[in-house]
């Protein structure tokens, strides 16, 4: 029994998350397997640390952010933006981000923080 599945990450997820390991955790230790923990971490914005709690399942830290990261940037999930249209998922974060303060230096960037403000996918107070 060798491959990718029966060691490395793929091995990790198993021995941690047995059956129950969603979809963004598999995609997470495919990019690993792919490229290393390091670049993987590098491509979500996070600590290869946090990549190996999560493939653990040992994260502290909000699951719901750490999937949405994946999901982004490694899955290329997209979303419904009502002020943009589809978009993917990582501009919608990047507009979220900067939305997170009003300012009025062009009418694109009121009109994202009117519509940010009332999106279900910000959700204020999410650590980082």
């Amino acid at each position: 029994m060798t491959g990718p599945e029966k060691t490395g990450p793929f091995a990790t997820v198993a021995a941690s998350w047995g059956d129950d390991a969603p979809d963004w955790v598999a995609a997470l230790a495919d990019e690993c397997t792919r490229s290393s923990q390091a670049k993987a971490a590098a491509v979500i914005g996070r600590s290869p640390a946090v990549v190996s709690q999560a493939l653990h399942r040992r994260y502290p830290g909000d699951m719901n952010l750490l999937e949405e990261l994946v999901r982004a940037r490694i899955m290329g999930a997209a979303v419904a933006c009502p002020a943009l249209g589809d978009l993917p998922l990582s501009e919608c974060r990047d507009w979220r981000d900067k939305a997170s303060a009003f300012m009025s230096t062009n009418a694109l960037r009121v009109r994202m923080f009117r519509a940010c403000s009332h999106c279900p996918l910000n959700r204020k107070g999410s650590e980082e």
